[in-house]
């Protein structure tokens, strides 16, 4: 089991935009840029999961 699946949606959501703040500040070397590239990349992907999941718990509800 990877690291983000066991954040929950605001905890992957504040570090993606921690990376994202990062990246743009143009102060990070090529190699830790991509590294925070990829673990936002990561983050964006687990945030989208956990909305479809609830998307779909939802739907549910409504059966």
């Amino acid at each position: 089991m990877m690291a983000e699946e066991k954040l929950t949606f605001e905890a992957a959501s504040a570090r993606a935009e921690e990376l994202a703040s990062l990246l743009e500040s143009g102060t990070l070397s090529l190699e830790e840029s991509l590294r925070c590239y990829e673990e936002g990349i990561a983050l964006v992907k687990h945030c989208e999961n956990l909305l479809e999941e609830a998307k779909l718990r939802i739907c549910r509800l409504d059966d």
